[in-house]
């Protein structure tokens, strides 16, 4: 059975794993996953991510959750745009996130972005996730 929407399942094993209190989680692979798990690793949210390929084209990613003091360092992280609802900005209508201490990843003509790397490339794109 195919999957609608991909970046959410990720997001949720994410957001599950930290409650179960996980070392790490796997997800099955695509590069837009991995664009964002990048995003996730640059600015702090998560300590890494590994692929591992299996026969016939399967891959899977391997997450390692971040912790500070016990608590998770993701509290929230927010689905924005669906495959239903598509969610557009421009650059001078990005969301600021937690009154800037959280992040907007984005899908922008240069890649996936944060929002502070969109402001700064001048690009606006479709808002995939929250995270604070």
């Amino acid at each position: 059975m195919s999957m609608t929407d991909p970046i959410g399942d990720m997001l949720t094993r994410i957001r599950n794993g930290q409650r179960a209190g996980k070392g790490s989680i796997l997800s099955p692979a695509s590069r837009l996953r991995e664009s964002v798990l990048e995003v996730l690793q640059r600015e702090g949210y998560i300590r890494g991510y590994s692929r591992t390929d299996y026969d016939r084209g399967k891959a899977e990613l391997s997450i390692e959750l971040k912790y500070y003091e016990g608590a998770p360092v993701i509290q929230q992280i927010k689905r924005v745009s669906t495959p239903g609802r598509r969610v557009y900005s421009s650059v001078k209508q990005l969301p600021r996130v937690a009154n800037g201490l959280g992040i907007s990843i984005l899908t922008t003509p240069q890649g996936v972005l944060s929002d502070t790397e969109a402001r700064e490339a001048n690009v606006g794109g479709e808002v995939i996730c929250q995270v604070f």
